[in-house]
């Protein structure tokens, strides 16, 4: 006897919604693009208890009639192919004709539908891929399809759903792909009736930027190319708008969205050097290729898709994402070849050039001493060169050391020329940020984060082959500890150690003997606080506790830091080039921009 069966189809449609549906955000996709494909100018999204009880999908779009209202929940039924051939030239989302007839095998299903030449529309109701209910009714024009009670006859995969929290945010995750793919249609999403996002038309960068959140828009930065093989636009974002995951990265192609890791290493490739390690570059690119040299039906959710010229499409994106970068003046740069002093306008430089002058006072006899003393009281020079001369005998032996001295009134003039004179080539601004000349505008560094890193590559150079260096406290400090910090300091003593924290533990208290030398006594308990929550509480992984605690140290320690002297600057600034990742701070923010002498002039 034969031993192979064909399969019943609600059996075959549930085997195939285990491939296309995996949770609710699953279902919002499908019923999105089906909703794009007919031509919608407006698509709402309603969920209740993040898609478990309803996902109601509402557009305006064409709409279907009696037939279609029916046919298009059987197997492979779609409007989108009628020959293999078509398949290589798929310009719209859905095509496999697998999406309603794999959520009708797992919900319940209420569909209206009305087409613009008619006058009533149609209600289709199913359930189990059964039709219960077919009639007409009075609706809106376009198609409003209801999805209730996902997985209700498939007990184990509901069971395996998550949270409403992590649901929705899948559920958000799908929409907002979507939605930034069609800037040209509004989109409205509620969940449990309270407003998500409300996104009328727009451009893609004003709906990108409200997607991604207020204040976004200034860290955008517009990218674009065209080749025979790839257009590439869209935006990406500055070191700034970096995130510690990847959730703002966003692929398109011919407005469909895909994840491939190889064009991500494109774009990551681009940023070395600008964002740390642990943050990822936040952009939104669209690529337009020829259909024929994609392939989009290698996987069931149709987010692989496989590319003909893969190699060449990656080239160009890092090129073009390191382009753009460079237009907009991410890659700040030192020019050392630049002179002191600033640039000589151009209407200046046509004129003659002014031949300096001297003039010379013939009478002047320096061995007159009541001439001397007549010129004395305009200058302000020290005692003994307000003498009647060295050649004096009756020359004092404090005179010559008051020579060596300099004036209340220089010193003065001295800061007066570090704080605000522009002739100098560094200058200090509000005790916080070096403006440094250059040939196309200044440089301006930020002194306590420029601080933060070099403190930071110091301190770790120095954390791989030795301790830190510590002082004995006067005192000692008792700090109280909660069951899980104290575990956390007995567990990690010889980190501790290696990062100049010597103590010891009595019961539930810390006594601290000995401290970091780079911190200062009114830091010294915040920062425990700060480094023993993040140690405990801060779910770290075991290999990057040292890197965050040593950079977590590295910002206390440059806090409260100040540029006092002028000589500082130029040693300052050479420390600070020196370190591989001069421009961000450990942290990700930025340390320095120019600012362009363009920028300047359109201030005014």
């Amino acid at each position: 006897m034969s031993i192979i069966n064909l399969l019943p189809d609600h059996i075959a449609n549930q085997i195939a919604a285990g491939e296309v549906i995996q949770r609710p955000a699953s279902v919002v996709k499908e019923l999105l693009e089906n909703a794009v494909d007919a031509g919608a100018t407006q698509i709402q999204l309603h969920v209740k208890d993040a898609g478990k009880t309803l996902i109601q999908v509402i557009d305006d779009g064409i709409g279907m009639d009696d037939i279609d209202a029916e046919r298009c929940f059987q197997r492979h039924a779609t409007s989108k192919l009628t020959k293999a051939s078509e398949l290589f030239s798929i310009q719209t989302k859905g095509f496999r004709g697998e999406a309603l007839a794999s959520i009708a095998a797992i919900a319940q299903i209420k569909l209206k539908t009305l087409q613009k030449e008619k006058s009533t529309g149609i209600q289709v109701e199913i359930e189990g891929n059964k039709i219960t209910s077919k009639k007409e009714v009075v609706c809106n024009l376009g198609t409003s399809i209801e999805v209730k009670n996902l997985f209700y006859n498939v007990p184990a995969r509901r069971n395996f759903l998550k949270s409403d929290a992590i649901e929705l945010s899948h559920i958000q995750t799908e929409f907002e792909r979507v939605a930034l793919a069609h800037p040209d249609i509004h989109f409205i999403f509620k969940h449990n009736a309270q407003d998500i996002f409300n996104l009328p038309i727009a451009n893609l960068r004003m709906r990108l930027s409200t997607i991604i959140g207020k204040g976004s828009n200034e860290k955008l930065v517009p990218i674009e190319e065209q080749t025979d093989i790839v257009r590439i636009q869209g935006y990406i974002g500055k070191p700034s708008l970096a995130k510690k995951s990847r959730g703002e990265q966003y692929l398109f192609v011919n407005h469909r969205f895909f994840k491939d890791s190889y064009f991500n290493h494109a774009i990551s490739k681009a940023y070395n050097g600008i964002i740390s390690e642990k943050h990822f570059a936040s952009y939104c690119i669209f690529l337009e290729v020829d259909p024929h040299k994609i392939d989009v039906n290698i996987h069931p959710t149709k987010t692989e898709i496989k590319f003909e010229e893969d190699r060449f499409i990656y080239s160009i994106l890092l090129s073009s994402v390191r382009q753009a970068l460079g237009k907009h003046n991410i890659f700040p740069t030192l020019d050392f070849e630049a002179q002191s002093a600033f640039d000589v306008p151009s209407s200046i430089r046509k004129s003659e050039p002014i031949l300096p002058q001297i003039d010379v006072d013939l009478s002047y006899n320096p061995f007159n001493s009541a001439q001397n003393q007549d010129q004395s009281h305009k200058k302000n020079y020290s005692p003994a060169l307000q003498q009647s001369g060295f050649g004096n005998s009756k020359t004092k032996e404090e005179d010559w050391q008051q020579f060596y001295q300099i004036t209340e009134q220089k010193q003065i003039d001295q800061n007066l020329l570090f704080e605000s004179s522009s002739m100098s080539h560094q200058f200090l601004l509000h005790e916080r940020y070096l403006i440094n000349p250059i040939k196309s505008g200044f440089l301006i560094i930020d002194v306590p984060r420029a601080k933060y890193r070099i403190l930071f590559d110091k301190l770790m150079q120095q954390f791989v082959s030795q301790p830190l260096e510590s002082q004995t406290l006067l005192f000692a400090i008792e700090k109280p500890l909660e069951k899980e910090a104290k575990l956390t300091w007995q567990s990690q003593k010889s980190l501790w150690n290696q990062l100049g924290f010597h103590f010891q533990i009595k019961e539930n208290l810390l006594i601290l003997e000995a401290a970091p030398t780079l911190l200062t006594e009114a830091d010294l308990d915040s920062c425990l606080d700060d480094l023993t929550n993040a140690a405990a509480f801060g779910n770290i992984e075991q290999g990057d506790i040292a890197h965050f605690l040593v950079t977590k140290l590295a910002k206390f320690g440059s806090k409260n830091f100040k540029i006092e002297h002028l000589e500082e600057v130029e040693h300052f600034i050479e420390s600070l080039f020196q370190c591989p990742q001069h421009s961000i701070t450990p942290n990700g923010k930025s340390i320095m921009f120019t600012l362009g002498f363009d920028q300047l002039a359109k201030k005014f």
